[in-house]
């Protein structure tokens, strides 16, 4: 089986970006919806997808065939046709476990900047799927974003993946001068750090959406390794206010996240975003933490990976892996920098 799908995946479209030794490479298969050209669809259907926010043939095939039929000017009859191509193109049938095994071997992981962070995430953030981290101000979290941000573009064996980031900022909080402090700690070329970071300010939720669109159209034209989301919850806390806006706030919030995973899975980035938590009005006021991430299920069920992040002594922190398929629970110290995230102070 494994064989067929290698077979079937021959005339993908392939990027291949060289790592920072000859044996080190990392390919992506997406394809862009150029290549249907060569299956008889027209330019002009291909530039309105795209204007949708479909660019990868990838998000033509998760897409539902009522979400393509509601693009201005494809037909249901072209929505078929486009299924029937797309179907042939990427492999979206059963594979043995064996397979998913060896697929998930070839993920990589993004270091944080700590040590003993790393050890706790078995290697740091995964590409592939969305890491939600939550926690009280001056936890680190925005810290945690800006240096994934300058890891990201390193080398497979220091830790990166070779690839830029997006930044998608609801809170106001983004400051290119960490970028240029935390790429000098690593050695790297501080004017190329920040030009291989791709920035944008989100003013209300329908913007935030709209962003993901934007973000999708520049990483099919480049390699890409991470985005952050800082917050994915804030701007919902504003725009929708009180009981009575509850459920439609959930219902957007979902199809935020929904996409977040489309994008996770049709680049192979890693998602990271961080939430804010509210005070439990049940919780002891003595207990270790009392606070829980918004959002609710929406959010939970989205996020492969939850970590929860709270304050030490001085500058030093604690993550805890709340909920996670793969990381057992466990604490981990580390501690903010000037130059973003470092191992704890004894």
């Amino acid at each position: 089986m494994q064989q067929l799908q290698q077979e079937q995946q021959v005339t993908q479209q392939q990027e291949t970006v060289e790592g920072s030794q000859e044996d080190d490479t990392i390919q992506v298969s997406y394809q862009t919806l150029d290549t249907l050209q060569e299956h008889g669809i027209a330019v002009n259907d291909i530039q309105k997808l795209n204007d949708a926010g479909y660019h990868t043939v990838e998000s033509i095939a998760h897409a539902t065939a009522r979400k393509l039929a509601d693009v201005k000017g494809i037909s249901e009859a072209k929505v078929m046709k486009l299924k029937d191509i797309v179907k042939q193109m990427v492999p979206m049938d059963f594979m043995t476990a064996a397979d998913a095994l060896q697929d998930r071997e070839s993920l990589v992981q993004l270091s944080t900047g700590s040590v003993e962070l790393d050890k706790l995430l078995e290697g740091g953030i995964e590409t592939g799927s969305i890491t939600e981290v939550f926690g009280e101000f001056r936890t680190g979290k925005t810290q945690l974003c800006h240096t994934l941000c300058v890891t990201c573009q390193m080398g497979i064996p220091d830790g990166g993946a070779e690839g830029k980031a997006i930044y998608i900022d609801t809170e106001g909080s983004f400051r290119p001068a960490r970028l240029k402090a935390i790429a000098e700690r690593f050695g790297m070329d501080p004017a190329v750090a920040l030009e291989n970071v791709a920035y944008a300010r989100a003013h209300n939720s329908e913007h935030q959406m709209e962003l993901l669109k934007m973000a999708a159209a520049i990483m099919s034209q480049d390699r890409y390794a991470l985005m952050v989301v800082d917050s994915a919850t804030a701007l919902y806390r504003t725009d929708y206010i009180g009981r009575a806006e509850l459920s439609e706030r959930q219902m957007q919030m979902a199809q935020f996240l929904r996409q977040l995973t489309r994008l996770a899975e049709e680049f192979g980035v890693a998602i990271f975003i961080t939430n804010q938590v509210t005070a439990n009005p049940n919780g002891m006021s003595f207990a270790k933490d009392s606070t829980n991430p918004i959002g609710g299920n929406i959010i939970a069920h989205a996020s492969t990976t939850r970590l929860r992040l709270r304050k030490g002594r001085g500058e030093n922190r604690i993550c805890t892996v709340f909920d996670s398929p793969t990381l057992p629970e466990a604490d981990a110290q580390f501690a903010l920098g000037p130059a973003g995230i470092c191992d704890a102070a004894e």
